[in-house]
């Protein structure tokens, strides 16, 4: 069955970043890439009349934008390129997902951020806060990384809270997909009850939380398991070792509503010391289904 991944383009360096890093995924799980320039919906501001000279002169630029875009992409992926109308960015993309029956949508950091590091931008936050399709965030400077070379470890941060299982089987999916090895990690200090803060309690916490893991893997599907410790998520996070074709997900804020995306105060605050891309999905499945 074939799969789409969609990456949110702009003429930047973290559109760079994202059609990288699409490219990158694209290449490593036999998808293909689908580029997607968001413009103005038609229900544009009073304050600005519609101007066909000007907008023809908009729509050219976007696809020269997408021409060179993927003259960056490797021959060996299947690259399509998209203008797409609406009235946010963010709105865009995912109505391109839904269309194109993607399984992810890879967008760029804002402006500003550290050398492999994420900073969200307006972009990646509405998403974040409202898709139903896995987002995948590509740190500043992805576009550095050769697009052929692979993804090397798929890094499930793992807990026993609501929406657990569906993060673990899009792992392990990835995982199986793109041929990387399976690592679970366990940031103890986001599960543990209030007031226990031990070491011998995180790791007997660890430990009960890998036996759900484990007890869930597929037949022939292995799994590193790991403890995150650490004073903060931050600290748990920088004291991991982290390999340079490395992918993390992480699972949706309980807080979500079904099917949809909401980032929580964990993946925000793994998201400061992270140096590899991070794919968000939802806590629940949606209805239509991902296609794989």
């Amino acid at each position: 069955m074939s799969r789409r991944i969609v990456a949110g383009y702009t003429a930047t360096d973290a559109g760079a970043d994202a059609v990288a890093l699409g490219a990158r995924l694209a290449a490593a799980s036999d998808s293909s890439l689908h580029l997607v320039v968001v413009l103005p919906g038609e229900e544009r501001s009073l304050i600005t009349p519609p101007d066909a000279g000007y907008d023809r002169y908009v729509r050219e630029q976007a696809e020269q934008w997408l021409r060179d875009a993927a003259a960056t992409v490797p021959d060996a992926v299947r690259v399509r390129t998209h203008v797409r109308f609406a009235d946010s960015f963010a709105e865009g993309l995912l109505e391109s997902a839904h269309d194109l029956d993607a399984s992810l949508i890879v967008v760029g950091a804002a402006n500003g951020g550290r050398r492999g590091r994420h900073r969200l931008g307006t972009v990646a936050g509405e998403l974040l806060h409202s898709s139903d399709v896995p987002v995948v965030l590509a740190p500043e400077g992805a576009r550095r990384i050769d697009p052929l070379s692979g993804i090397t470890r798929i890094t499930a941060a793992i807990g026993l809270r609501p929406g657990a299982d569906v993060l673990l089987e899009e792992s392990i999916a990835l995982a199986e997909v793109t041929g990387a090895e399976l690592r679970l990690v366990s940031l103890v200090a986001v599960d543990l009850p209030a007031g226990i803060s031990s070491n011998e309690s995180a790791a007997m916490h660890a430990d009960e939380v890998f036996v759900h893991a484990r007890a869930a893997l597929p037949k022939g599907v292995d799994a590193e398991a790991v403890v995150g410790l650490g004073d903060s998520i931050e600290e748990a996070v920088s004291h991991l070792s982290w390999e340079p074709g490395e992918i993390a997900v992480v699972g949706s804020s309980r807080l979500a509503r079904p099917r949809r995306l909401f980032l929580g105060s964990t993946a925000a605050k793994m998201l400061h010391e992270l140096p590899v891309p991070m794919i968000v999905v939802p806590r629940t499945r949606s209805k239509k289904g991902t296609k794989r």
